[in-house]
């Protein structure tokens, strides 16, 4: 698979002045790592499907540089307590929650990556409150507490943290981030928990309520091939395909000369790419097309399509394929999602 790796979390400030830029890097994406310890083909066939889901004018604009994982998923940096403990997170538009491994933790997914100590912390407080996390793939349990969370230069102070005691399975243990820091509206946290952008808007910490992601009806060639009438679509960093009722999605695969894999992969031929056509996407009257280098993963010379069908589901799910095409603020001040042509 392959996603651009020009992605930045924008987070407007209301503190100090000027702009502060991070260069971006890359990774080795998880299914890389796999397939050099020989278990990537077992892994694709055990969890196929759910490896592409999971869920003041004048103010300084903080930028959180993030890395490409598994080649359609992005993470950044943040920092918990004082002082400061390092943590690769996911920023999960899909999600509410923020957690990172323990010391707590004996799971093998937790010994292989970075764990907070809030032994090694002055400012940490135990909640003493239990927090249980299940995604698409993947599930942790663990406890609730307060700390400091550091995201760019924004310092979030008595922000929930959550942290693992329990990490089932093998899914987190290749990941190349160590948790996950949601980006979601409060009514999908868990019942302790408040999402960081929420308690940083709660203590103006930003000038302005929103954030925005930027990764550097649905016509084909004037026809329309799926939602015909009109349908209902979540924009998620935590998806990195492009979701949809498995029928119209079926329409899209044929329509791009996509062909499906004994793991239910639909694959294109990469020489076919300059002559595949724009999947175009209308929301509220504006047109908003993906070229088939958008919308093609690409991996050591292997395409594969970047849309996927969720069965008789009616929700759209516009992932990475289409996030990383468009610039997206998500405004939760008017609560409304603005759409730009990335540059």
């Amino acid at each position: 698979m392959r996603c651009l790796v020009a992605l930045l979390a924008v987070l407007a400030l209301s503190q100090g002045s000027g702009t502060s830029r991070i260069p971006l890097h890359k990774s080795k994406s998880l299914r890389r790592a796999l397939k050099e310890r020989g278990l990537l083909e077992d892994f694709l066939r055990t969890h196929h499907y759910a490896i592409s889901r999971k869920y003041s004018s004048g103010g300084e604009v903080a930028r959180e540089p993030l890395t490409n994982y598994l080649d359609c998923q992005y993470f950044g940096k943040i920092y918990i307590g004082t002082p400061p403990q390092e943590f690769t997170v996911v920023f999960d538009t899909g999600s509410s929650d923020l957690w990172v491994p323990s010391v707590y933790c004996k799971s093998d997914a937790c010994q292989n990556h970075h764990r907070f100590d809030p032994y090694k912390s002055s400012t940490f407080q135990n909640m003493g409150k239990p927090l249980s996390i299940h995604y698409g793939r993947g599930s942790m349990r663990g406890v609730m507490g307060f700390d400091t969370v550091t995201v760019s230069s924004i310092e979030d102070h008595h922000q929930t943290v959550g942290l693992s005691t329990q990490e089932p399975g093998n899914v987190f243990f290749y990941s190349v981030f160590d948790g996950i820091l949601g980006l979601a509206y409060p009514s999908l946290a868990s019942e302790y928990s408040v999402p960081v952008f929420d308690n940083m808007m709660n203590r103006h910490l930003v000038a302005r309520d929103l954030f925005s992601v930027y990764m550097s009806s649905i016509t084909i060639n004037g026809v329309v091939v799926a939602c015909d009438g009109g349908c209902e679509a979540i924009l998620d960093t935590g998806t990195s395909m492009l979701v949809g009722p498995s029928s119209d999605i079926f329409n899209i695969q044929a329509a791009i000369g996509a062909t499906q894999d004994p793991y239910g992969e639909f694959d294109i031929d990469c020489g076919s790419l300059s002559s595949m056509p724009e999947v175009v996407f209308e929301i509220h009257g504006r047109k908003y097309p993906l070229p088939a280098s958008t919308y093609t993963n690409e991996m050591e010379g292997i395409c594969s399509s970047g849309f996927q069908g969720d069965g008789d589901s009616q929700l759209w799910i516009l992932g990475d394929v289409f996030i990383r095409e468009y610039y997206s603020v998500f405004d939760r001040a008017s609560n409304h999602v603005g759409l730009a042509k990335a540059i």
